[in-house]
């Protein structure tokens, strides 16, 4: 990541002008070739996507509209053009450099009608040195040509394989859910998704930095930093070059300095009483101010500024998870234990230009439910570098996925060059965030391997390109090499033994065998269904389709089953509907009771699933559930559907990531254990209640010590079969609170659910 803050740059988006066609391929090198064609041209906004410039001329009408999406099918194959002029000069002792954040995805780019360079990848950065090339006024003209077109050119042999609707993204470098998924549309997009820019660097500079946290000793009290630094030189014999680091926390502050013998070196650095960045919850998310500096003979040439956290991360960690619960999936930050609460980061939207916007409030939820991971999926793009800023001083720690999904990728020389390439760039651009905990190959591709009988380990991107990449960029850093993680002696005992999974299994009764009896340490993945608000079902769906939901097309093209005509995901709506089926006994015959018992049956599910890794800590050690919000409008598994509404299931989930809360264990010869789970550093000192809320009744009343960072059992007190719910509230010096907890088997009737959780917020309120 190039921290520089560019004092001379130019901003080259905004608005530009675009053509396509889906006819016999074009050859244009200039705008005036363009113009001078039959080609209609437009105006657009960069950064943008193809399909949102098709939309703003009135080309096409709201693409997640009704049964829009697979009307879009048409435009996969079409050749876009986008151009724009602007002014320009050479400065003097500057390179002038053309910066393409993400570029969606094989294009040539041509500067006054000389081809500057051609890219294959819209997951990385694209950077051309301009030196020679500017004028005082310039067009820049970019091709982008059709991915599933350029996906004909590679051969593919049978161990490859992918989801059905995905065979034409296992070479091409875009996130994978553009291609259809059960939790996202297809719309294989293009365009310029990212800010394009016209920047100046110093012809002697600093090529890159990286300040690396190596030890901090066990009573916190000294750190060990270094920074490694890469610099472009012109070193003569009588040239005295330095390269100087200042850092500043509030009043905690460090620096050093050395000549420099060459353009790459190191500089050690020892401090006292450092100010230690920590994960939300845990402490402060102290982050000290960087500078690094290279002179030349005393004069300052060049600066990159940015933030460091000083911490270390460490995943402990065992192949399986034995018969007896031996074994061991747990994240250490600065030697401490860390439980982990959190959540699957899926794409902010469908069309990527529009992540920024959405990022901000999308992480807001993420911190106010409660959350201090998120896991970013593979089948995504890498996020926008606000993304970690913001996660950084959140303490939102992060699982980085690289971005590989629920496939057998190619293993080529050609496809193994190009994805170091691509590891490379996203490793340097985000290894200075203190907020990355963990590095992780791909989603869940060891699944495909196994299902083909295949060993997991051959897979040669995974076990040896990206660690030897890690190893080279951010030495020491915590690698799984997919997860779930099938190495040698989980493939050899069994996939379903491993110490960290995901737990979807038969998506049947949330308090089935199947979740009952999982015996993972760590869960990264698992939900379940809810439906969103018939006020957000209005937006998406035609007032024709909205009820009912059987073979109804616009709910399968929403739930998601990307391509209409062929079953890749059709089940999900019944799946939801089986849900509802199961605890309540009956199907609701409107889609307003329909949304409300589906919500009811995700919130029950989800609050079941935390609470369940919560009671047993430190044999568990933490669950990332899926998932916090949609990235198009759908009937998923989140808990915020794409408009921000939140569905009942925030809010239970809020209520049960407390960083102190009480609940009870399932029935178990007639009693149930009342568990306290302290995620905090303070022992307290509480009391506590069980009321019955339909009766009034109250089942106890009694006092605990409950140890930091622990879940212990307090008292049991005898269960019942009949149906309600009981509220467990507690007080102690840090305040009180209230959990709940739903009495009885299914099914239930609606109409009693609701008024049991009404009567639970009253007196919650009182």
């Amino acid at each position: 990541m190039d921290f520089r803050t560019q004092q001379h740059q130019i901003d080259l988006g905004g608005n530009w002008q675009f053509a396509y066609t889906d006819a016999q391929h074009h050859s244009f090198q200039s705008i005036d070739e363009l113009r001078a064609s039959e080609l209609p041209v437009m105006p657009c906004t960069v950064p943008g996507n193809f399909e949102l410039d098709l939309q703003a001329n009135g080309i096409i009408g709201e693409p997640f509209y009704s049964m829009n999406m697979p009307k879009l099918f048409q435009y996969e194959k079409c050749h876009i053009w986008y151009f724009r002029e602007f002014d320009a000069l050479d400065v003097p002792g500057m390179t002038p450099e053309l910066l393409l954040e993400g570029l969606d995805c094989y294009a040539g780019i041509y500067l006054n009608s000389v081809l500057l360079a051609s890219t294959d990848n819209m997951l990385i950065e694209h950077c051309f040195d301009l030196t020679g090339l500017l004028q005082p006024h310039n067009e820049l003209l970019i091709h982008i040509r059709p991915a599933v077109l350029e996906a004909k050119k590679y051969d593919y042999p049978p161990i490859l394989r992918t989801l059905g609707s995905n065979y034409d993204s296992l070479y091409v470098r875009k996130a994978a859910h553009m291609y259809g998924w059960d939790i996202m549309p297809r719309a294989v997009s293009a365009g310029i998704w990212r800010p394009i820019t016209l920047r100046y660097r110093p012809v002697e500079h600093l090529e890159r930095v990286y300040l690396r946290t190596s030890h901090i000793s066990p009573d916190h009290q000294s750190a060990h930093l270094y920074l490694s630094y890469q610099a472009s030189t012109q070193m003569g014999i009588d040239d005295n070059y330095q390269i100087v680091l200042t850092a500043t926390c509030g009043d905690s502050q460090f620096s050093a300095s050395s000549k420099m013998l060459f353009d790459v070196g190191k500089l050690n650095i020892y401090l006292t009483q450092p100010r230690l960045w920590w994960p939300k919850g845990r402490g402060d998310q102290s982050l000290y101010d960087v500078q690094v500096q290279l002179l030349k003979n005393g004069e300052l040439i060049d600066t990159l500024s940015f933030t460091h956290g000083i911490r270390t991360v460490k995943l402990n960690r065992t192949s399986i998870t034995d018969a007896e619960g031996n074994g061991e999936f747990c994240f250490e930050v600065n030697d401490e234990k860390l439980f982990v609460l959190g959540t699957n980061w899926v794409p902010a939207d469908a069309y990527h230009s529009r992540d920024v916007e959405r990022i901000p409030a999308m992480l807001e939820l993420v911190d106010d439910i409660g959350c201090n991971m998120i896991r970013c999926w593979g089948g995504n793009v890498y996020e926008n570098n606000l993304f970690y800023e913001i996660c950084d001083r959140k303490g939102i720690m992060i699982w980085q996925d690289f971005s590989m999904a629920c496939a057998n990728y190619p293993q080529d020389a050609q496809f193994q060059s190009r994805l170091e390439h691509e590891a490379r760039l996203v490793v340097q651009r985000l290894r200075q965030h203190p907020c990355i905990a963990l590095w992780s190959g791909d989603n869940e591709c060891d699944y495909g391997y196994v299902n083909d009988d295949v060993d997991p380990n051959t897979n040669v991107l995974t076990r040896e390109l990206l660690p030897r990449v890690l190893r080279e960029e951010v030495p020491g850093a915590p690698y799984l090499p997919s997860s779930p993680y099938i190495d040698t002696v989980a493939y050899a005992n069994g996939s379903n033994t491993m110490s960290e999974d995901h737990l979807w299994g038969p998506r049947d009764y949330y308090k089935g065998p199947y979740y009952q009896t999982n015996i993972c340490h760590f869960a990264s993945e698992t939900g379940y269904h809810g439906c969103p608000s018939p006020e957000s079902m209005r937006k998406f769906i035609s007032p024709e389709s909205l009820w009912p939901y059987k073979d109804n097309k616009e709910w399968l093209l929403h739930s998601i089953s990307p391509v209409p005509g062929i079953d890749l995901f059709d089940y999900r709506v019944e799946l939801m509907a089986s849900h509802i089926k199961v605890l309540f006994g009956e199907v609701p015959d409107n889609l307003e009771d329909f949304a409300d018992a589906s919500q009811i049956s995700q919130a029950e599910a989800m609050k079941f699933f935390i609470e369940r890794f919560r009671m047993t800590k430190w044999c568990r050690t933490g669950i990332i559930w899926w998932n916090i919000i949609d990235g198009a409008p759908q009937i998923s598994d989140a808990v915020v559907d794409y408009y921000f509404s939140k569905k009942r299931a925030y809010h239970v989930i809020k209520q049960c990531q407390q960083p102190f809360v009480m609940t009870l264990s399932e029935p178990a010869e007639g009693v149930q254990r009342l568990i306290a789970c302290n995620d905090t550093r303070e022992e307290l000192d509480i009391s506590y209640q069980i009321i019955d809320v339909e009766t009034g009744q109250q089942l106890c009343d009694a006092k605990a010590h409950v140890p930091a960072d622990s879940s212990v059992s307090v008292q049991q007190v005898s269960s019942t079969e009949g149906q309600g719910v009981w509220m467990i509230c507690w007080q102690s010096a840090n305040g009180s609170g209230h959990n709940y907890y739903l009495t009885g088997k299914p099914p239930y009737s609606l109409q009693a659910y609701r008024k049991w959780t009404q009567m639970l917020s009253e007196k919650a309120q009182a």
